[in-house]
């Protein structure tokens, strides 16, 4: 298995203002692109010509990895332009495939950060013979995901929606969104509509008699769907709880790009990753966060688990909890913001404008 299909066409709506200027796989986790930590996985797995099936800002991948070749793969990119759900965007790209018909493929959606070991997932589906094999992962609460059942021997037999009641949940076993795809089933789906693998795909397959198989890996998951999910896996790649070969720099406590400036009494800890340029003041106490570049974040200033956008400049003595400041925007001296608020690119709070609490 040499050959994969990247999926970053999505428009990140739930990561807003985030994604505003920038593709949700751009991001940047622990200092790089989101997607260098998937590309730089699945290289280490041994594949080496990965497809990208872009569509939202699609403009802006090629020119910052090119050829793919300073990662040692073969990057191609291919823009979809109108959506075409999963399942549409991994047929749009199969003409770029160089696989045969029997030939494993794998395909990976472009927020999903996991420490799937992929070379077991290509041994399962070699050894099963299956059409099409599935990460499966265990969770806590199934209720907010497509339950997948697999019979004694891993074999999937049923794709159940959401649970409404405590009797459908049957398993705690999810779609964890990485597949190895015999290259036949690719071009057996349908082309120029819309189609969703997770809908459409695999349980089409499964009622045709299919041998869909599935290979549960509990290790590292998680779905950087949402703002708070995004900077907890920030967190983690810089922790070193979250695998990848991508990072720039030790994993520790915090990670601190060239060219950035950090005063000496400043305390970052808990997987806080300060962007280039990006200029900390004295005494600001930083935790779990991500500072993107060219942010400049005021004296005194409390920042927890909060993303903080390019070129944003938070003032002294502000207080961020589990809030997202977009790109460029300016959050004034002595405000407050808690509980997942949101603060758009380029807006600008007065000082003291905006508290959770009161002034005493």
């Amino acid at each position: 298995m040499t050959e994969a299909i990247l999926l970053v066409g999505g428009k990140g709506t739930r990561l807003r203002p985030l994604t505003v200027h920038t593709p949700k796989p751009m991001i940047p986790a622990a200092g790089v692109p989101f997607l260098a930590h998937q590309l730089g996985r699945a290289r280490a797995a041994g594949v080496e010509h990965i497809v990208l099936a872009t569509s939202y800002l699609a403009e802006v991948f090629e020119p910052y990895f090119g050829d793919g070749s300073s990662l040692g793969l073969r990057l191609e990119y291919v823009t979809e332009h109108e959506p075409l759900g999963t399942g549409g965007a991994i047929r749009n790209v199969a003409s770029r495939l160089d696989s045969g018909p029997d030939d494993p493929v794998l395909i990976f959606n472009g927020d999903i950060l996991t420490g799937l070991d992929i070379g077991a997932l290509v041994a399962t589906h070699a050894s099963s013979g299956a059409d099409v094999s599935l990460h499966l992962t265990r969770v806590d609460d199934p209720r907010a995901f497509g339950l997948v059942p697999t019979d004694d021997d891993g074999r999937v037999t049923a794709f159940l929606e959401k649970p409404q009641t405590p009797e459908e949940i049957v398993t705690d076993q999810i779609n964890a969104g990485a597949y190895v795809f015999r290259r036949s089933v690719i071009d057996s789906i349908p082309t120029g509509r819309p189609v969703s693998v997770e809908r459409e795909t695999f349980p089409g397959l499964l009622e045709s008699g299919a041998h869909l198989q599935g290979m549960v890996d509990s290790t590292y998951w998680l779905d950087l769907g949402t703002p708070q999910a995004f900077v907890r896996g920030s967190a983690d790649l810089v922790l070193g709880v979250a695998p990848s070969p991508a990072i720039p720099g030790r994993c520790g406590d915090r990670l601190i790009l060239p060219t950035a400036t950090v005063a000496p009494d400043a305390k970052l800890t808990a997987g806080t990753v300060i962007g280039a340029g990006a200029v900390i003041a004295e005494g600001a106490h930083i935790s779990g966060s991500a500072i993107l570049s060219n942010a400049v974040i005021g004296p005194g200033a409390i920042i927890t688990d909060s993303l903080v956008g390019a070129g944003a400049r938070v003032g002294a003595r502000t207080t961020l909890t589990n809030t997202v400041i977009g790109d460029g925007a300016t959050v004034g001296p002595d405000n407050e913001l808690r509980a997942g608020a949101r603060v758009w690119c380029d807006t600008t709070l007065p000082p003291a404008s905006i508290r959770f609490s009161s002034d005493e």
